[in-house]
């Protein structure tokens, strides 16, 4: 805390920085492991910002109305650290725990994790493109109540920008015309194998221009100054983001500085010893001058001084139902209200399920202020379109469909973007293209992100479209990642029922997995039975031949298997299982009084056979598909594949004899 009157025009601001690099290299040298060359590179760039442009409160970095930052470039976390230590959000001793087993200083910065850190980041692009999703909802944010007014800033380097991901969310948000984005490249032409002469000779400042981005060049990136000025110049931006590439040296000062030696191994003593010679600095490690983190803070709290306090008291004078709609996303419960919703059920009890979803999505999202989402190109099949919520972009950021284009890398980072700002966003494509999310979903996964994806064309009864469409191996995918959440539906009421568990949630993503054929609602399945994961919807009071496990569109061909079996003297249960982690979630006499113990059991499902190997222990058991589909009509490619109802007939039949 800052104990004396401090003449802000006094303060050397490059000793500051210096004292910045100083603590970041001694992290990594205490865990002898790190990335020191852009601690010593990027060290002007991010005091820049946070000492003369970053709104946020020294006290509170959970400050809804702060600007946030964004570490794209996470391997660069001894820097952010470093800094937030200065800021008097950490302590010398969480510093010198860097990178040790249950600290609060990680390795990659993580949400939730560490105070003042906004996004979980490391894979190079995804917090680019993450920051994309929290600009597109500071935007909708700020139409919607006049108390939201902030920036999203990004610091990145050149492997984010090589990543394939950074072309797709640079191109949306240029589009979008999303100007309170501002992103520093840390641009010091090294990676890890080298030069970038090798492998990256982009003109990245055209690049930017034409996807409709100010581009702002600062050749002299020790100068904290010139790099001020540049984002001074970017706030003044009204119609565009902006990329300010920072011409910065890797490792300055040290002997290795300029080359890729310096970039991810730590230092020895005699290369830290002549460093800090040179800055003028004590050769003791983790020393920190008390003087200069008081005139640090005394700079921040000269800019910020009060603005959570005038951001609560505006907040007060709100109506009460935006007072309401605002604390939603300032706060941590996320549930959403699914008892008002609608669904008509067609005549003749025939619907897709896809089709459902669009009904209860456009009922739910329609009343929830909260929900936003949009599809890679796909609205149409994927049926996430919602009416008369109209479409986001610059000239109406209140609409609530996101047009992504053919971009899910960038959908899926995006997605997570706009669940940090604390919307429950959903987003969708084709279940076999969800491998292009897959990056995304881990983030989300690991940040515990309440998203929603809808997948749809979820098997190979996709049929004419082939196996380049039809999904196979993404099921196992999608369920094999810890806190995500997979359903299966059967029909109407097991997408209602999934639908239903997953708004009432608070935390973690989960996917919802739809057949784009027509399918008869059944009698037998059960909305509220889908929160425990599985449970019989056809079963035998005499005692059993065997129980069969199925999900999806199978079911339907399951039941229509073992009711003619029925009528041959088997008695077989049948149990719909639309998530199998729920299901195995369960206590163990539920499970028991499922799948009792002592009873031959078969899974089908035209997917891996992988993702039932916790529920079937012999593998003739497992009606499933372990190899690419064929491109015919869905019928026929069910048939030859062994899906078709006289198929599973025969195959049961044998099993349990």
């Amino acid at each position: 805390m800052i104990n004396q009157v401090i003449d802000l025009k006094s303060i050397d601001q490059n000793k500051i920085i210096d004292q910045i690099r100083c603590l970041g290299i001694d992290m990594i040298h205490e865990a002898n492991s790190g990335h020191p060359g852009i601690v010593l590179g990027a060290a002007p760039i991010l005091y820049a910002l946070y000492a003369h442009h970053l709104k946020y409160d020294i006290d509170d970095p959970n400050y809804y109305n702060r600007d946030r930052f964004v570490m794209s470039a996470g391997h660069g976390s001894a820097l952010l650290y470093a800094m937030l230590y200065m800021v008097g959000y950490l302590s010398i001793e969480d510093l010198k725990k860097f990178r040790k087993i249950d600290s609060i200083t990680p390795g990659h910065p993580e949400v939730g994790v560490t105070p003042g850190v906004d996004c979980t980041t490391g894979p190079l692009g995804q917090g680019f493109a993450t920051a994309v999703g929290m600009a597109i909802g500071e935007a909708n944010l700020r139409k919607r109540f006049n108390v939201i007014d902030h920036y999203t800033y990004v610091l990145c380097g050149d492997g984010d920008l090589m990543e394939g991901i950074s072309y797709e969310a640079a191109s949306l948000a240029g589009t979008l015309k999303l100007n309170r984005l501002i992103v520093l490249y840390d641009s010091n032409n090294i990676c890890l194998d080298g030069s970038t002469k090798q492998t990256f000779n982009d003109n990245i400042g055209m690049r930017f221009i034409s996807q409709g981005w100010n581009v702002i060049s600062v050749e002299d990136g020790n100068s904290y100054e010139m790099i001020s000025k540049a984002i001074t110049e970017a706030k003044a931006s009204l119609e565009k983001p902006t990329l300010i590439e920072v011409k910065s040296t890797i490792g300055k000062y040290s002997k290795l500085e300029g080359t890729n030696k310096v970039h991810g191994s730590p230092l020895d003593d005699e290369d830290i010893t002549t460093i800090k010679e040179k800055m003028g600095l004590r050769d003791i490690p983790f020393q920190v001058s008390q003087q200069l983190c008081e005139e640090f803070q005394a700079l921040i709290v000269d800019r910020c001084k009060n603005l959570n306090q005038k951001f609560l008291e505006a907040v007060s004078k709100m109506s009460a139902v935006d007072k309401l709609d605002l604390e939603y996303f300032m706060n941590k419960e996320k549930r959403i209200d699914f008892k008002n919703y609608v669904y008509e059920s067609p005549e003749d009890k025939i619907e897709s399920p896809r089709d459902t979803s669009k009904k209860v999505l456009n009922s739910v999202v329609a009343n929830s202020p909260y929900m936003m989402g949009g599809a890679a190109d796909t609205f149409g099949p994927n049926k996430t379109y919602i009416e008369e919520a109209g479409d986001f972009s610059k000239e109406n950021p209140l609409g609530k469909n996101i047009f992504y284009g053919v971009r899910e890398h960038a959908m899926g980072a995006i997605t997570n973007g706009l669940s940090l700002m604390g919307y429950r966003p959903y987003c969708s494509t084709f279940l076999s293209f969800s491998d292009y999310l897959r990056p995304a979903l881990r983030m989300a996964s690991l940040m515990r992100l309440p998203n929603i994806y809808v997948f749809t064309h979820d098997s190979i009864s996709v049929g004419e479209d082939g196996p380049t469409h039809q999904p196979v191996e993404q099921m196992l995918g999608l369920r094999s990642l810890p806190h995500f959440d997979v359903f299966r539906p059967a029909d109407a009421n097991e997408v209602i029922g999934s639908y239903k568990s997953i708004f009432a949630k608070t935390e973690d993503p989960a996917a919802i997995c739809l057949s784009r054929n027509k399918l008869p609602i059944l009698d037998c399945t059960k909305a509220s039975e889908v929160e425990k994961g599985g449970y019989i919807v056809l079963d035998n009071k005499n005692k059993l031949d065997g129980i069969v496990l199925s999900s999806g569109e199978e079911l339907h061909m399951v039941l229509e298997a073992v009711n003619h079996l029925k009528t041959l003297g088997m008695n077989i249960r049948v149990v719909s299982m639309p998530n199998i982690k729920r299901f195995l979630a369960q206590d163990d006499e539920y499970k028991e009084s499922i799948l009792p113990v002592g009873v031959k059991k078969i899974a089908v499902e035209a997917a891996s056979s992988m993702s039932w190997n916790s529920l079937i222990y012999n593998d003739k058991y497992l009606i499933t598909l372990d190899t690419f589909g064929a491109s015919g009509n869905y019928k026929d490619v069910y048939q030859k594949y062994g899906f078709d109802v006289e198929s599973l007939e025969r195959k049961i039949d044998e099993l349990l004899k």
